[in-house]
C-alpha cells in the first residue's frame, strides 16, 4: 500500500509542478516532466516531445515515473506526507484521464492516416478499455470537463501523414504547370525555334537550381512548419528583405488573377458563342486561307495577301456580347459573390482538375499536330538558327513558367523521405520541362499555316466551332473559375496583413479588397487583353526577387557563416541577380502586339 501510495503521490506532485510553469500536460511528458507537450524536441523539428519519449503513465498499466527524475518543488515541500484520501484521489485519476485521452487520440489518429495500432507501442484494445474506464470515473467526479487543450494540434506532428516521392514529384508539376501551356508556342515563335529550345533549358536549370538552393537554406535554419521563403529572408538578410519578399509575391498573385481573368473572359465568350449557334442555328461565317486548314483562324493581318481573318460571331450576339467591351463585366458579375464565401473549401476540392487539364492539353496539341504533320520548310529550318530580338519575351515568360519558389518549401516538407528531396525536384522539373517542349515545340512545328499567325493564347487559332476546341475551352473555364477565388483569397489574404493590423478592420475590409482585385482584372481584360504580355511581366518581375537575388543572397549569408564562403561563389550567386535585371529590363525594349 505505501509503495502504491507513493506511485500516486509522484503523479501528483508532478502535475502540480508543471501547473506551477503553465502547463497542465505534465502526465504526457517523458521522466523530468520539463518540457510542455507542444514544444518540439531539440533534435528534430518536425517531431513533437511525446512521440519519442515516454510520457508519464497511468498507475500500474504502462509505465510509472522515472527514479532519476528532477525533484519538484511539491516533491520538496511535502516529503513524506500523505494526501487526504479524497485529493489523492483526484489527483490519481486526473493523471489517468490526460494519459487515456492522448493514449485513444493518438490510437484513433494512427487508424486514420493508415497507420496500426501497435506503432502506439500500446494495443489499442488496451488503449480504449483504459480510456472508457478513466472518463466514466473522471465524469462521475467532475473531472470530465478538465480535457486536454488543443490536442489535435499535439499529436498532429506525430501522425501526420507523409506523402511518397512519386506523389511529391506529381505535385510540384502539377503546380507549376499552368497558363504558360497556351502561350508556350507563341513564345517559342518570338524567340527563334532553336534558341527557344536552348533558353527553355537554360531557365528550367536555374529555376531547379535557385529553389534546390532555397530548401537548403531551409535544412540550415532548422526546419519548421510554416518556413517560407518570407520567414528566411527575415531571419537571415532582415526585415527589408521580408517586406521585398511579401511585395513581389502579392505581385505573383495579382499578375496569376488578371492572367487568369482574361482567360476567362476568352473562354466564356467563345463558349457562349458556340452555345448560341448551335442552339440559334447561326451561320459562322469563317473564311479560312486554306480550305483543308478550315478549323484554323490566323486573327493578325497577313502581309502576304492583305486579309485578316476574323471570327463573324460578333453578329451573332451583337455588340452587347463583345470579348474587349462587356464580357470581362459580364464575368465580374459572376466571380464577385464567390469571392466573399468565408471559406473556399468548396473549390478545393476541384484540383484534381489541374491534371485533367494538362492531361486534355497535351493530348489535344498531340492530336492536332498529328493531323497536320510537319510544316516547316529548307527557309523555316534555316531561320530556326537566329535568335530574334524579341527573345526577352520568352525568357520573361518562362520565369514565372517555372516558378514555384514561393512555396517549394512547404511541398516538400511533405516528402517522406527527405534526403530525396534534390532528386524528386530535379525530375519534377525534367517533366516540367518535357511537357513544355512537347507543348511549344510540337504545335510550332506543325502549325500550317504562317508562324506569325501563333497568338499568346494557342486556342485563339482555332474556330469556336471545332469539337476538341469547344472541349478545352469548357474544361479549362471551370478549372479557372475554382481556382480564381483561392488565387483572390491569397491575394487578398497577404494585402490585408500587410496593410490592416486590426482582424476587425480585415473583416470589414473584404468587400473592399475583392471589389478592388475584381476592377484591376477587369480593366486589364478590357484594355490589355494579352496574356502573353502579362505573363512575360509578372515572371520577369516576380522572378528577379525570387528565382534571381534572394535564392543567391541567402546562400551568400548562410556560407559566410559557414565560413565556407570563397570568391568563385560571391562572383557567381552575384551573376544570378545580374541576369534577372537584364531580363527584367529587357521586357521594356519588346513589343510583343
Amino acid at each position: 500500500m505505501d509503495e502504491q501510495r507513493n506511485k500516486r503521490v509522484r503523479c501528483w506532485s508532478a502535475t502540480a509542478s508543471q501547473r506551477d510553469s503553465g502547463s497542465e500536460c505534465v502526465p504526457l511528458l517523458s521522466s523530468g516532466c520539463s518540457r510542455a507537450v507542444g514544444e518540439p524536441d531539440s533534435r528534430s523539428p518536425t517531431r513533437s516531445d511525446f512521440a519519442r519519449r515516454p510520457s508519464c503513465a497511468v498507475v500500474g498499466h504502462y509505465s510509472a515515473i522515472s527514479a532519476t527524475a528532477s525533484p519538484s518543488p511539491a516533491r520538496e515541500a511535502l516529503p513524506g506526507a500523505h494526501l487526504p484520501a479524497r485529493l489523492e484521489h483526484a489527483a490519481q485519476q486526473r493523471c489517468q484521464v490526460r494519459e487515456a485521452q492522448l493514449a485513444l487520440s493518438r490510437f484513433l489518429l494512427a487508424e486514420r492516416s493508415g497507420r496500426s495500432a501497435a506503432r502506439t507501442n500500446v494495443p489499442g484494445q488496451l488503449l480504449e478499455a483504459e480510456a472508457a474506464r478513466t472518463a466514466k470515473a473522471c465524469l462521475l467526479d467532475g473531472f470530465f470537463g478538465d480535457s486536454l487543450p488543443a490536442l489535435p494540434s499535439i499529436i498532429a506532428e506525430d501522425v501526420k501523414p507523409k506523402q511518397s516521392s512519386l506523389v511529391t514529384i506529381f505535385s510540384v508539376w502539377n503546380t507549376i504547370l499552368g497558363s504558360s501551356m497556351l502561350t508556350m508556342p507563341w513564345g517559342i515563335h518570338m524567340a527563334g525555334f532553336l534558341p527557344a529550345i536552348a533558353l527553355i533549358l537554360a531557365m528550367s536549370g536555374l529555376c531547379l537550381f535557385t529553389a534546390y538552393k532555397l530548401l537548403q537554406i531551409h535544412k540550415y535554419h532548422g526546419g519548421g512548419e510554416r518556413i517560407e521563403v518570407m520567414e528566411l529572408s527575415k531571419y537571415f538578410l532582415g526585415s527589408w528583405a521580408e517586406h521585398l519578399a511579401n511585395v513581389f509575391s502579392i505581385s505573383v498573385l495579382l499578375g496569376a488573377s488578371v492572367a487568369y481573368w482574361i482567360l476567362m473572359s476568352n473562354f466564356l465568350y467563345n463558349s457562349v458563342n458556340f452555345l448560341y449557334d448551335t442552339f440559334a442555328h447561326a451561320p459562322v461565317a469563317a473564311l479560312p486561307y486554306n480550305e483543308s486548314r478550315a478549323e484554323l483562324l490566323c486573327p493578325r493581318e497577313e502581309a502576304a495577301n492583305g486579309t485578316i481573318n476574323l471570327d463573324n460571331s460578333y453578329d451573332s450576339l451583337g455588340p452587347a456580347w463583345d470579348l474587349y467591351r462587356t464580357v470581362p463585366i459580364f464575368l465580374g458579375f459572376l466571380v464577385f459573390p464567390i469571392l466573399n464565401f468565408n471559406t473556399t473549401t468548396f473549390f478545393t476540392k476541384f484540383n484534381s482538375l489541374g491534371t485533367v487539364s494538362i492531361v486534355y492539353l497535351l493530348a489535344f496539341v498531340v492530336v492536332k499536330s498529328s493531323s497536320w504533320g510537319l510544316n516547316m520548310n529548307k527557309a523555316s529550318w534555316t531561320d530556326s538558327w537566329v535568335l530574334r530580338s524579341t527573345f526577352p519575351a520568352l525568357t520573361g515568360m518562362l520565369s514565372l513558367s517555372f516558378f514555384i519558389h514561393n512555396i517549394i518549401i512547404t511541398i516538400m516538407q511533405s516528402n517522406r523521405d527527405q534526403r530525396k528531396n534534390g532528386r524528386d525536384l530535379t525530375i519534377a522539373y525534367v517533366l516540367v520541362t518535357s511537357t513544355y517542349i512537347v507543348v511549344g515545340i510540337v504545335f510550332y512545328v506543325c502549325f500550317p499555316l504562317a508562324k506569325r499567325c501563333i497568338e499568346d493564347n494557342l486556342l485563339n487559332n482555332f474556330q469556336k466551332s471545332d469539337g476538341l476546341t469547344v472541349g478545352a475551352r469548357v474544361l479549362l473555364l471551370f478549372q479557372l473559375f475554382t481556382v480564381y477565388p483561392l488565387i483572390a483569397f491569397m491575394l487578398r489574404k497577404q494585402l490585408l496583413a500587410s496593410f490592416v493590423k486590426s482582424r476587425e478592420c480585415r473583416q470589414s475590409a473584404v468587400l473592399l479588397v475583392n471589389l478592388l482585385i475584381v476592377a484591376i482584372c477587369v480593366l486589364f481584360a478590357l484594355f490589355l487583353p494579352h496574356v502573353g504580355t502579362i505573363v512575360r511581366y509578372t515572371g520577369a518581375i516576380s522572378g528577379l526577387v525570387y528565382v534571381f537575388m534572394l535564392p543567391s543572397l541567402l546562400h551568400l549569408v548562410v556560407s559566410r557563416r559557414q565560413g565556407t564562403i570563397t570568391v568563385h561563389q560571391v562572383f557567381w550567386h552575384t551573376c544570378v541577380p545580374v541576369v534577372g535585371i537584364v531580363n527584367l529590363v529587357s521586357q521594356f525594349f519588346v513589343r510583343a502586339h
